[in-house]
């Protein structure tokens, strides 16, 4: 067993890769690199965090500036940056501890007097498999003599309250008192060229392109930013295409001990710093080393007399991770959340029973669905249906799809589309312009859901499982319904009808947003207008007024009645709770809180709405829309009566007007269906969680969130967690998630494609994307990620990343929308026409794009927005 003395330095040779807790996250995988047959790793050793927690123990101040430190708001960067300089210049003055200074003293001695060496951090929360860290602590490289290098050790553990390194912790959740610094002390290498290696591509996600980017001299000058690298793309053994840059400066070592950089002889700057034979050996080597630690990686090399000597391997955390297959084909899927208009990752339980609930096998990566739509594109019966339904729903999946088809070979061409074709139900049949076949249809619904509530009340332990199986056995056949699909489409393709025909015949765009406003049994945009009438009730009262701006407490409603005009005032809350109260921001997912548990998130909407609206305000807007309609109908069918045939398609315009009035509604119920039965089910699951709570099994209720349904059936069935740190893994990999961008479309090969708008009709500068609702409007935008933190007054831009249902009560307030995912038929879409709000949806990084508090014009008629000066 070691000594206390001797874990203060152990040999790269001697380091696993379980003991990042002993070594960092670069000393861990250093230590494994060197284990790799064929990769040369430069002789070495690691400080460990033993030597990092003596020189803490020897200054108890810091302790307390890391207390100080935990307690400052992320978003206060000029805290964030005087403590920790403050901490920093501490750890600096404090000597390095005689003990831990006397065994890194006897490791040098290993090493002659006159080595130089790479002095590097390597903090314990580095280079996860969650998060790099890259960047984050310093190097220090051809260091010189036993004195410099100690006090570069305590330059490497003052690194790790650098302000980057400290925001960086704070945003992923770690908690500073929790990491330590170790320090790698490397012999130097004096390589003629260095880079970095991605063993897939960084950019497109790619996993079977490597990437290498090289320079000559040592690798600081493409850290830094001082020069372009070369880049050579290398796939299935060939360099596939590469960019040779012109290097002005490269950095050298000073024989003295630190570096300097020197102009490149101009002879030499076009010249490549690797031969392609030279990159296609180093991307060899990099598939190696992704073998060995399991994931892509993120590589620093050095070429040396032409030998590769590797001096860093991290996980490249950047990328979108791909559905698990084991079957060796090439698949494309499909994303599900940005037809769900949710593209935040979901927990386990969420997504594993949207799973076991939907039509379509589905696949989860990163926290998302995706639906495989290979044999669906192989088959050229059942490919030009697909793109044409995705073009509907959303332009940029059809772009990205076509782009993966126009590679040759990666979809195989089938004879039919065979399993995982098309959807259920098939094309829908024709279908009557009967107002009775919705109110059938909503009745049907309303006793199966009034069925489960009766029947899961008795239902617990492994028996709720049971039946929970089996009501989702029921789920989805209300999904599958061939009456209800053919409902929903009958609306849909009369909107499409009524834009196509009338533009032809016309020459007017989207002529059928004007023509659903107010269109009857839209669950949806009741729920907007029926916040309204909460606001109505409310608005007479200002003592019940002034209690809402000043709450804090979920149970609020309780509340109410003690206040002049309060029992009135509760009432209206609850009846709309118990509406509408399985609905809240993301509700696809299980496991996000509904409005029924955590009303509070309506707050701020009904009081934006007493301060914004009059009295009567719900009926007046119905009432407006449906005028608003009628007058656009008149006009329509008259002005189509004085073209030649005009008798004819005045008779046809107008039956498709009935059909889409009937039946356009009935587009929002089944979702509401769904999220319905969901309500049922998570109460009683969260009813099973309480139990496992009391019996010691899981700390919090809430745990359970991060096991799928299957695995929360096997807890509760053992009554036990065989593993214990399942959960913390699971909440690690969630909070991990938040960080990705999911795409439209996925490869197996791990490309991330977000298509295209292929556009040239709009002004220079112009955001593009997907005309959803007709007319134009100029406004303030209000950039708003989350509902709870709305704040709009009247004429109000909504930009928003998605909305789903749960977002149409802000919709009464604004004038405009903009999103950043969406297409024609989705719930914003049709929520903003129902409303008559100009919207434009689908355009890539408009949060990002368009500033909280700009003007901007949103061209709801054609599909762009202008950013105002």
């Amino acid at each position: 067993m070691m000594s206390e003395r001797e874990r203060y330095v152990l040999a790269l040779d001697e380091v696993g890769e379980t003991q990042a807790a002993l070594v960092g996250g670069k000393g861990a995988h250093l230590g494994g690199l060197s284990r790799i047959e064929g990769v040369r790793v430069p002789r070495g050793f690691c400080v460990t965090t033993y030597a990092f927690r003596r020189m803490l123990a020897q200054a108890p101040s810091i302790a307390d500036l890391l207390d100080e430190l935990s307690r400052v708001n992320p978003d206060d960067r000029e805290a964030i940056r005087t403590l920790g300089a403050r901490t920093r210049r501490t750890i600096e003055d404090t000597p390095v501890p005689d003990d831990v200074a006397a065994a890194i003293s006897q490791a040098l001695a290993g090493f002659g007097e006159q080595a130089s060496y790479a002095v590097r951090s390597s903090a314990t929360a580095e280079d996860l498999p969650t998060a790099s860290f890259a960047g984050q602590q310093d190097t220090y490289l051809n260091v010189m003599g036993p004195e410099a290098i100690l006090r570069h050790i305590s330059r490497c553990w003052a690194s790790l309250f650098t302000e980057r390194a400290v925001a960086y912790r704070q945003r992923n959740g770690i908690d500073h008192r929790t990491v330590h610094m170790a320090v790698v002390v490397q012999r130097m290498v004096f390589p003629q060229a260095s880079g970095i290696l991605f063993t897939a591509d960084p950019v497109t996600g790619d996993r079977k392109a490597a990437t290498v980017d090289a320079g000559f001299g040592l690798g600081e000058a493409l850290v830094s930013g001082l020069v372009n690298p070369d880049v050579f793309t290398v796939r299935d053994g060939e360099v596939v295409a590469k960019a040779i840059a012109a290097k002005q400066l490269e950095v050298t070592a000073l024989p003295d001990g630190g570096t300097r950089e020197v102009e490149v002889d101009a002879r030499r700057r076009e010249q490549p710093a690797l031969t392609d034979a030279q990159a296609v050996r180093l991307a060899g080597l990099g598939r190696r080393i992704e073998a060995h630690f399991g994931s892509p990686q993120d590589i620093e090399w050095c070429l040396v007399d032409d030998e590769f000597e590797i001096v860093q391997s991290r996980p490249i955390t950047t990328l979108f991770p791909v559905p698990e297959s084991d079957d060796g084909e090439n698949h494309v899927y499909v994303s599900v959340g940005h037809g769900q208009m949710m593209t935040d990752p979901m927990k386990p339980l969420g997504y594993s029973m949207w799973q076991l609930t939907a039509m379509v096998e589905m696949h989860e990566a990163g926290g998302r669905l995706f639906v495989d739509v290979t044999r669906r594109l192989a088959s050229p019966a059942s490919r030009a249906g697909l793109l044409d339904a995705m073009g509907k729903g959303d332009p940029l999946i059809r772009d990205a799809l076509e782009t993966v088809l126009d590679r040759e070979g990666f979809v195989p061409v089938l004879p039919d589309a065979g399993p995982g074709g098309p959807p259920p139900g098939g094309a829908p049949a024709p279908i009557e312009t009967d107002p009775a076949l919705v109110a059938g249809l909503i009745e049907r619904s309303e006793a199966s859901i009034a069925a489960l509530e009766r029947d899961i009340r008795t239902k617990s332990g492994p028996a709720l499982f049971e039946f929970l199986l089996e009501a989702f056995e029921e789920h989805r056949r209300a999904l599958a319904d061939p009456l209800s699909i053919r409902t929903v489409m009958a609306g849909m393709e009369a909107t499409w009808w009524l834009n196509d025909k009338l533009r032809e015949w016309l020459g007017e765009k989207n002529a059928a947003d004007t023509l659903t406003l107010s269109a009857p049994g839209n669950i949806t945009s009741e729920m907007g207008l029926a916040l309204l009438d909460v606001a109505d009730v409310i608005r007479p009262h200002p003592q019940v007024v002034a209690f809402l701006e000043a709450v804090r407490d979920e149970d609020f409603p309780d509340g109410l009645a003690k206040l002049p005009g309060g029992a009135e005032a509760r009432d209206a809350v609850e009846a709309y709770l118990d509406r509408y109260g399985m609905r809240c921001v993301g509700e696809i997912d299980i496991t996000r809180p509904r409005w029924r548990e955590r009303p509070g998130t309506l707050v701020p909407v009904i009081l934006d709405n007493v301060r914004n609206f009059e009295p009567g305000a719900a009926r007046h807007r119905f009432e407006q829309g449906l005028e608003k309609a009628r007058a656009k109908e008149r006009e329509v069918l008259s002005r189509l009566r004085a073209l030649p045939d005009g008798e004819r398609k005045a008779e046809e315009t107008k039956a498709m007007i009935d059909r889409v009035r009937t039946f356009i509604g009935y587009r929002e119920y089944p979702k509401y269906a769904i999220i319905s039965r969901y309500f049922v089910y998570k109460r009683a699951l969260l009813e099973e969680a309480e139990r496992l709570v009391r019996a010691g099994v899981i700390p919090e209720r809430e745990d359970v969130f991060y096991l799928t349904f299957r695995e929360f059936h096997d807890v509760v069935r053992a009554n036990r967690l065989d593993d214990p740190q399942l959960l913390q893994r699971r909440k690690e990999a969630f909070r991990s998630y938040h960080a990705l961008t999911p795409p439209r479309v996925l490869t197996s090969d791990g490309e991330a494609l977000t298509g295209a708008y292929r556009r040239d009709d709009v002004p220079a500068g112009a955001l593009v994307g997907v005309p959803v609702s007709a007319g134009t409007v100029e406004g303030r935008a209000r950039v708003i990620l989350d509902m709870a933190d709305a704040d709009l007054e009247e004429g109000d831009i909504l930009v928003t990343p998605f909305t789903d249902p749960s977002w149409s009560p802000l919709f009464v307030a604004i004038a405009g929308l903009v999103t950043e995912v969406g297409g024609l038929m989705t719930h914003g879409a049709v929520i903003a026409r129902e409303y008559g709000l100009p919207a434009v949806v689908g355009v890539e990084r408009a949060t990002r794009l368009i500033r909280d508090g700009q003007r901007i014009r949103v061209h709801g008629t054609d599909g762009y927005v202008e950013i105002l000066p």
